[in-house]
């Protein structure tokens, strides 16, 4: 959570529109009579029989194989204790939105209240019959330990207790790659725990399968060292495998001459001094949220060959649970695994540290704003939004299920499954979350002109919580601020420039636009007035290198934002026709449609122009643009004007831009439905290579098209984005929502950010 983020905003986050985080979406047609007597009486008893006979029909026929109970009774929740089931279902719904967001898993929290252990686990037994899976969460030791040991003995299918096991997996795959680094054996270390909850006990019990030795690893609890002079009554069960034989009881003496410290507990307890008297090249992993328990900067002050892991995303090799949990049960319920044993859990453990030895895919790097990460000191675990993880760690644990007998439903073709991971979400899911990381390791300054704006006002806000950009807002202060006083917005950090007071930046605009447009019928006279005009003035700021991108349009028309930009800034050289596309974030991935704002009728030249300019933007990105020219006529079943012309752009673009994949012109459904195309025209480019671009014959289709979509709520649209121009200016539509505003923002920043790279 950002710090600075402001309590009413994060509850109008969970209550505006429809309460809550997750809904239910039936997953088959559900719009005639017919429909429904199949999906419900008396059509369904036809499955219900088939299971009665062969109860592993189940999976067949029911949503069960991609269902996860996500289940707590509310006693350890977020390092805010035991707040009771009632007020830990704000986040057993949020686990159920990384679920869906990171592995397509399909989730039901379920919020139990019984404290009593042997009562949770038979409530949970009951409803074995309708999960695929379960993930225990937040649930307080010593009894998470009981109840997580019965379950996985009791039923027959996966448990899995995160909190307990999500951090272990994580830190021993950082924990194999940091001692590769050190050229240090398991067996040889010495490891310091500080912390003996779950979370701390399970990663004390992973290090140990991963060759520590028993003598060489300690833990500490809120009393000191675990030893042996410590009397066995204070002690739990799981402790009591940690006593070890030795007086020393402090953090300060236990930790001389340690290889690795591993802290789950709180922040602050680690000192500098401590770290120096640490072993050569030590391992520390300071887990504690949002504090870990050495700061960053006192740990590399300290050390200057030490290896730092936290839980903080500002930091490099941060240990998230989401590298781990959601790949995990992905591959459990795709092999439909009986448990999850400690040999699936040690293939994620491999696959993870081997994920970070690979050659980090150009995505990653743009996401993070690198340009050579690579396996060493500041990378030893994969980032959290790598999209190889679903398809690196979900095969080895499924393969680990198989090899230990535990899988119900072996996989046989290894690359169609990997393949069917990639098109469950691949990085496609991603898009908007990559950008926000992008925006993040370097925010650009961003003009928003209509800077007395609620929704504008709103934006620049959370831009500045998150990071994502560097706000100047134009207009009048004093409103601006009183707006601001109003809704209790802090824009302190926020920079306010007023265009009518700001004289002599106005005529240093002014001679700008004078010499740019005095042999196109503009006075020096007429650009002084124009200069009164936020973006005139702000568009002119962008041009002289002020601020490094520019955003209007929520209030005002289309055209009235981009004559200023058209007359200012201009297109990129030898483009003749700048466009607008949106991008369309759908469950099948982004997806590009141009032109719908600008041109109403171009040629078969300017639609080439047009998807070439779109194609370059794209591949900015990182994202290999395939591209479908749209029409109502397939392969030249019609010679009408409309047809002919893209007919032609697609013979241009394919003889002038061999390298790009390109067919048309094609009917949407064509486009869209990949198997269709190849049924009835098998010999198309696109076949095999499913269209992510897809450019209209004219501005009414392109409109038209994504309106409907974003209305349906089938994708959520990110745009415009102009296309051709010569610097990161983009135009809101006319009422646009404050995500839309916020989601431009950080597209504009990575746009400012990629541009000054290449």
């Amino acid at each position: 959570m950002p710090k600075k983020s402001k309590k009413q905003d994060i509850l109008d986050y969970h209550s505006l529109g429809r309460p809550g985080k997750i809904e239910v979406i039936p997953s088959k047609p559900s719009n005639s009579q017919r429909d429904l007597s199949i999906a419900y009486s008396p059509g369904v008893a036809e499955p219900c029989k088939e299971i009665h006979k062969n109860p592993d029909d189940v999976y067949k026929y029911t949503a069960k194989g991609n269902l996860v109970a996500v289940i707590s009774n509310g006693t350890a929740v977020l390092g805010l204790g035991d707040i009771g089931p009632e007020a830990s279902k704000p986040v057993m719904e949020g686990k159920g939105v990384l679920f869906k967001i990171f592995a397509d898993i399909d989730v039901f929290d379920l919020e139990l209240d019984c404290k009593d252990p042997d009562h949770f686990i038979e409530t949970v037994k009951a409803l074995e019959p309708t999960f695929g899976g379960i993930n225990l969460e937040d649930i307080k030791a010593p009894d998470a330990f009981y109840i997580e040991r019965r379950l996985k003995a009791e039923t027959n299918i996966p448990v899995m207790h995160d909190d307990q096991h999500g951090t272990a997996i994580i830190t021993g795959a950082a924990l194999v790659n940091a001692l590769e680094l050190v050229s240090k054996k398991p067996e040889n270390v010495k490891v310091v725990f500080n912390g003996a909850g779950a979370s701390a006990v399970s990663c004390a019990r992973l290090f140990l399968s991963l060759g520590v030795k028993d003598d060489n690893l300690f833990m500490l609890d809120s009393k000191g060292v675990i030893n042996s002079e410590r009397d066995p009554e204070d002690l739990t069960e799981e402790k009591k495998d940690f006593v070890r034989q030795t007086s020393l009881s402090s953090l300060e003496e236990i930790i001389k001459g340690a290889d690795v410290f591993v802290g789950l507990s709180r922040g602050g307890v680690l000192t500098r001094k401590m770290v120096k008297s640490m072993a050569k090249d030590p391992i520390v992993f300071a887990l504690a949220n949002p504090d870990p328990e050495i700061a960053y900067s006192d740990a590399v002050a300290a050390r200057k060959d030490i290896i730092i892991a936290t839980g903080r995303s500002d930091h490099p090799n941060q240990v998230n649970n989401v590298l781990g949990f959601p790949y995990i049960f992905r591959g459990a319920l795709d092999v439909r695994s009986r448990k999850i044993n400690e040999e699936m859990k040690l293939a994620a453990v491999k696959a993870i540290a081997d994920l970070a030895k690979e050659t980090v895919p150009e995505i990653v790097n743009l996401a993070y704003n690198q340009t050579n990460l690579s396996f060493g000191r500041e990378y030893i675990i994969p980032k959290p939004f790598d999209p190889r993880l679903i398809y690196t760690v979900a095969p080895a644990v499924a393969k680990a299920a198989m090899d230990s007998g535990v899988a119900r439903q072996p996989i046989e073709n290894w690359d169609e499954y990997r393949n069917t991971l990639i098109e469950r979400l691949g990085r496609d899911d991603k898009f908007i979350r990559l950008a926000q990381e992008k925006a993040q390791r370097n925010p650009q300054r961003v003009i928003l002109a209509e800077g007395d704006n609620i929704k504008v006002l709103k934006a620049a806000q959370i831009a500045v919580e998150e990071n994502l950009a560097k706000p100047i807002l134009l207009g009048n202060k004093d409103k601006i601020e009183q707006l601001a006083n109003e809704h209790s917005l802090d824009i302190v950090d926020v920079q306010i420039v007023d265009p009518t007071h700001d004289t002599q930046s106005a005529e240093r605009y002014a001679r700008l636009l004078f010499e740019k447009r005095q042999r196109k019928g503009i006075t020096y006279t007429d650009a002084l007035k124009k200069m009164r005009d936020r973006n005139y003035f702000g568009a002119a700021m962008l041009e002289l290198g002020e601020a490094d991108a520019f955003i209007s349009g929520s209030t005002k028309k289309y055209t009235e934002v981009l004559e200023p930009l058209f007359e200012v800034v201009g297109a990129d050289p030898g483009v003749s026709r700048v466009a607008g596309m949106y991008i369309m974030l759908s469950k099948r991935g982004p997806m590009f449609f141009a032109d719908t704002t600008i041109n109403e009728d171009p040629t078969a030249e300017e639609l080439v122009e047009i998807t070439v300019q779109v194609s370059r933007l794209i591949k900015r990105i990182n994202i290999r643009p395939k591209v479908a020219l749209l029409s109502y006529s397939n392969f030249g079943s019609s010679r009408k004007k409309e047809a002919t012309k893209m007919q032609k752009a697609v013979q241009i673009l394919r003889a002038e831009h061999p390298d790009l994949i390109v067919d048309g012109e094609m009917q949407a459904n064509f486009a869209l439905n990949n198997e269709l195309l190849k049924e009835t025209f098998p010999f198309s480019d696109l076949v095999k290579n499913r269209p992510n671009t897809f450019i209209f014959p004219n501005l009414a289709a392109g409109n038209i098209a994504y309106k409907m979509l974003q209305s349906f709520e089938a994708a959520e649209a990110l745009g415009p984005i102009l296309v051709g121009i010569n610097k990161p200016a983009h135009v809101l539509q006319m009422g646009s929502s404050l995500r839309e505003i916020v989601n431009m923002l950080t597209l504009a920043s990575v746009d400012a950010q990629t541009r000054k790279k290449s």
